[in-house]
């Protein structure tokens, strides 16, 4: 459950959030207002992470890299652990071994999230295997 507070917004700054808000189907200014301050004071947490729409919604990304998600799972399917994990990240994905280790520092203060988007996306994949499957039965 939120907890109210009150905030004064400057004028011009209150227009834009309502404008913003009126782009996004469903927003309102104050459900805009919390996610731009959650995601400001991780954006100040995590300095190497961004944020990104995609087609499931926003996600916490590394800065010129892969959603953390991706990250995550790339790592959980690799049969390395450790530093030689770390390394095929590096090798694999094109990243340094800062933005690695950057997004697993991230995952560690968010993991209940990453993991829900890890789900969410498996569950896409599934799914969307299984539509091609049946357009491939209905070609044949």
């Amino acid at each position: 459950m939120s907890s109210p507070i009150s905030i004064r917004f400057d004028p011009d700054v209150l227009e834009r959030l309502r404008q913003q808000a009126a782009a996004i189907p469903g927003a309102t200014p104050s459900g805009l207002a919390q996610r731009l301050v959650d995601e400001g004071l991780r954006l100040a947490e995590h300095p190497d992470v961004v944020f990104k729409d995609g087609p499931s919604g926003r996600h916490a990304a590394l800065r010129f890299g892969p959603d953390i998600w991706e990250l995550i799972k790339f790592l959980r399917e690799i049969d390395e652990r450790g530093n030689a994990a770390i390394d095929a990240a590096v090798e694999v994905l094109a990243l340094t071994e800062a933005q690695v280790r950057a997004g697993l520092r991230y995952y560690a203060c968010y993991e209940r999230e990453i993991d829900a988007e890890i789900e969410a996306a498996e569950r896409y994949s599934v799914e969307a295997e299984r539509a091609w499957r049946r357009e491939q039965e209905l070609l044949r």
